[in-house]
């Protein structure tokens, strides 16, 4: 992208949570949450924009204490900081009976994300940490997911196998054909995991409503993340930025590249294009010091 957006221009940012926001033990670090409680000092406004569900991300809302609405399982969600459901994309029953049967017809496990509820068919070992490590809602067993079709909006899918990147490459290939267009297929960055999203739904679209509704131009805005689902959002973004532990597609259409998640690389992102105006010098070399350690 060609770079033209300010320093002072950053009304808002856009950022992803798992493998970008929050580090390997999926938690803020002290000086990101520094830097962004300071940029909402500033009068910047912070929307999380994740494939998780609003419910995971509530106490993160609350700790940032966070006003706006955010972005949540991969865009086909938006709720507002109370928890109030704003807007929603779901898939049509007949298409979802369609993927859910052709992926467990060749041994994929399968995830509904319905709002904050999660179904699946059984609870293995990689479902499980859905709640244990990613801290979404405890997944609900429900004989045959094609059942609950009519009665339950769904937002997206999850198609998860044994770790095998392999398969996850083949059953994309295999679904994009049997869907022709009619779903999107994404990679989360998480191996052996597949997500299947409706027709032209992405955080860039959420956020595209989002920041119509307040007004900003997509030039005033900071989008940060890690993964194939975040791409067009940084596209969208007046500054795009990957994290240095995104993936190669990711890197390849961000204007700037930071530290990863793990070494505070959200913190760089916002000292170095959001607070850097307001620092003294001597505020900024320590900014730029922390920034190469």
């Amino acid at each position: 992208m060609t770079q033209q957006t300010t320093t002072n221009s950053i009304q808002v940012i856009a950022v992803d949570l798992d493998g970008t926001l929050l580090n390997s033990q999926h938690q803020v670090s002290e000086r990101t949450e520094k830097a962004l409680k300071a940029a909402i000092a500033k009068g910047v406004q912070v929307i999380l924009a994740t494939g998780k569900t609003a419910a995971s991300g509530r106490k993160l809302t609350d700790k940032l204490g966070l006003k706006l609405p955010g972005i949540y399982t991969q865009g086909t969600v938006i709720y507002d900081a109370e928890g109030t459901l704003l807007h929603q994309q779901t898939f049509s029953p007949a298409l979802a009976r369609q993927v859910i049967t052709f992926a467990e017809d060749r041994g994929y496990n399968i995830v509904l994300y319905c709002g904050n509820r999660l179904l699946v068919r059984t609870i293995t070992g990689w479902i499980a940490t859905l709640n244990s490590k990613y801290g979404e809602p405890v997944p609900e067993v429900v004989n045959g997911l094609q059942n609950v079709l009519d009665s339950v909006p769904v937002n997206k899918l999850l198609a998860v196998t044994d770790n095998d990147p392999r398969r996850v490459k083949a059953l994309r290939w295999q679904l994009s054909m049997q869907v022709d267009g009619a779903a999107r297929m994404m990679d989360s960055g998480i191996t052996g995991v597949l997500e299947i999203l409706p027709p032209a739904v992405s955080k860039a679209t959420a956020l595209k409503t989002m920041l119509k509704d307040m007004k900003v131009p997509t030039s005033a805005v900071m989008a940060i993340g890690d993964a194939e689902n975040d791409v067009e959002m940084l596209q969208l973004a007046g500054i795009g930025v990957a994290v240095g532990n995104a993936a190669a597609v990711v890197k390849d259409v961000a204007d700037y590249v930071v530290a990863s998640n793990d070494a505070d690389g959200v913190a760089e992102a916002i000292e170095r294009f959001v607070l850097a105006a307001e620092q003294s010098p001597a505020e900024k070399i320590e900014v730029a010091s922390e920034s190469k350690s």
